[in-house]
């Protein structure tokens, strides 16, 4: 189970804690002996050795580990070793909805295959990385159940779209538009 302690609700809501570059694990432990609640999502990372493949825990979401405090609980996980800083919006520490801790909480234990994966959002330029459109780069889209890219002909103006799997694109960084 990744939700560990059983403190009363009261006041606490879930934050998202910045780690120092793989110190999520060590954070995480030394926040449970504070007696502080963690979230640590973690997946199975197959890694080839010079002799043998071996499965590695990995973070979720690497540099994340997910706290439940209450505001006067700030202080000792922002002293914590291995703690950058708290996940902050409009410089006040933003609280995680419960429904996507309930929702990481429901991936941990269905014993589903679970991996990371590029956060993309409407209006993303992606780049198509398989399959018979594989190379093209354009916006993603999405109605309903199903993703579409849109093509960009910027010199008139003028865009296209098509049906294409979410699966099959990455984020894109830099100019979508080469100059020739």
């Amino acid at each position: 189970m990744l939700v560990t302690g059983s403190r009363a609700v009261g006041d606490r809501l879930w934050y998202a804690v910045w780690t120092r570059a793989r110190h999520e694990k060590v954070v995480r432990d030394r926040l449970q002996r504070r007696g502080i609640e963690t979230l640590l999502p973690l997946w199975k990372r197959p890694s080839q050795w010079k002799d043998r493949r071996k499965v590695i825990d990995e973070p979720l979401f690497p540099g994340y580990c997910m706290v439940h405090l209450s505001p006067r609980e700030v202080l000792p996980v922002l002293t914590t070793p291995g703690v950058a800083d708290i996940v902050r919006h409009q410089g006040q520490i933003a609280p995680i909805p419960e429904e996507e801790i309930h929702a990481l909480n429901m991936i941990a234990s269905c014993g589903f295959p679970c991996r990371p994966h590029p956060f993309l959002e409407e209006g993303t330029w992606v780049e198509v990385v398989r399959g018979p459109l594989g190379g093209m780069k354009g916006i993603l889209l999405s109605h309903d159940r199903c993703a579409q890219l849109v093509v960009v002909v910027m010199l008139i103006h003028q865009a296209a779209t098509v049906e294409i799997d979410v699966r099959d694109v990455t984020p894109f960084h830099g100019s979508p538009h080469r100059q020739q």
